[in-house]
């Protein structure tokens, strides 16, 4: 195991820790899902108007993180870490009590924002202890240990629907809150020996942003991590609605198959973790954006033959897709947060935040061309959204050799 500088070695975190604080917001987003089509019964609402709860936390998501990572640049890691988990146990809270598909909307919103607070600053603070190509090493061992929790989280949602409801997977999302807001406030030590230089207020932020998107470098980075990412996002806005509606699978069975593409994710950071230090950067991301595109192959291949007839045509290709995201985004985001390391805290929040805004509206499209308005429960539109955004990641990766096959950190 990479070790941290000897002079960062007395406040790094615990891998736990980091794994922690990170897996909240991913678990959030997964754990849910078996529990779409119970949430369309139990307020209701269309598939797009419960659609809304997933592309509008990720919208809340995306926009928190251009905040939070520049305050955390500036204040420091761990008061931005304890804050936002705070929030996300309100936000759990208010879910639990919502009466209506707005109300639980609005506290979808509040529990993204606190949840993505240690999502984007472990990937800061990995940072903060290591140089660029062990950071991306670093952060594809955290990856891995955060995918646990949503590998097995749509198995352990689709239980706790049938058992409890939609509220069931919520309570787990309140209680493992508390339990990581205590973990992080007894065990998270500050990481960033930089806070301070960077520059406060609205026009500091407008300034270091300024300064951080003149770089050509860190653009091919979050953009080839931002579009490989929206794969995932399209795959995720769809397919819960063509299992239900195509397939007629349970919410138990649906978590189940949703752990395929789980384990390809945790298997692709273990690589990551292993040799990305030893291969670079560059030649990771290439190699896991090879991954999906042989999973769009093979969805295409399947659906022009008698289409979706089975859960393992549906699902099967998606750990291609998830394998892939597991190689190519460490490294991606390493890159990223490393073109300026005083401001690795809002370059890791403006990638984020680009990764999880262009996933929330590939989620979007997809469901929307799935309603019953345009295409419903067809396999199709997701396929074609998919293909686009894979297209994208072929061009950011043109992008990153057109500057440097192998950026100096």
């Amino acid at each position: 195991m990479l070790q941290p500088s000897p002079t960062a070695q007395a406040s790094a975190p615990s891998i736990p820790v980091l794994v922690a604080i990170s897996t909240l917001s991913p678990l959030s987003m997964n754990i849910y899902l078996p529990s779409l089509s119970g949430m369309m019964q139990a307020f209701e609402a269309t598939a797009a108007e419960v659609q809304l709860t997933m592309s509008l936390s990720f919208v809340a998501i995306a926009l928190s993180q251009i905040v939070l990572g520049p305050l955390s640049d500036r204040y420091g890691r761990r008061p931005v870490v304890l804050i936002g988990l705070s929030f996300y146990v309100l936000g759990s809270v208010l879910c639990l009590l919502a009466p209506t598909i707005e109300a639980l909307i609005a506290a979808r919103i509040i529990q993204a924002v606190g949840g993505s607070a240690g999502m984007v600053l472990a990937r800061a603070i990995v940072r903060d202890l290591y140089d660029r190509d062990q950071a991306a090493s670093m952060i594809g061992y955290v990856t891995m240990g955060m995918t646990v929790g949503p590998t097995f989280g749509p198995a352990i949602g689709g239980f706790l629907d049938a058992s409890y409801g939609w509220r069931g997977g919520f309570w787990l999302m309140l209680i493992l809150g508390i339990s990581v807001l205590a973990v992080a406030y007894l065990t998270l030590h500050e990481t960033n020996k930089l806070r301070g230089q960077a520059s406060g207020g609205v026009q500091g932020l407008v300034r270091n942003y300024k300064s951080l998107v003149s770089e050509p470098v860190f653009w091919a980075f979050a953009l080839t991590a931002c579009f490989t990412s929206s794969v995932y996002f399209a795959y995720l806005g769809g397919t819960p609605f063509i299992a239900a509606g195509q397939l007629g699978m349970l919410p138990e069975e649906m978590g189940f198959y949703f752990m395929f593409v789980g384990l390809g994710y945790f298997v692709g950071n273990g690589i990551s973790g292993r040799v990305a230090s030893r291969v670079g950067l560059v030649p990771m991301v290439v190699a896991g954006t090879v991954f999906p595109s042989l999973a769009i192959a093979c969805l295409v291949i399947g659906t022009m033959g008698m289409g979706i007839r089975s859960e393992l045509m549906l699902f099967l290709p998606m750990v291609l897709v998830g394998l892939g995201n597991g190689l190519c985004l460490p490294s991606a985001l390493s890159g990223a947060v490393s073109v300026r390391p005083d401001l690795a805290g809002s370059a890791s929040g403006l990638s984020g935040s680009l990764q999880i805004g262009m996933g929330a509206v590939s989620s979007t499209i997809v469901a929307w061309l799935l309603s019953d308005a345009m295409y419903p429960q067809d396999t199709w539109p997701m396929i074609a959204v998919m293909a686009v955004y894979i297209l994208l990641t072929w061009f950011g990766i043109l992008g990153i050799f057109s500057r440097e096959r192998q950026p100096e950190a």
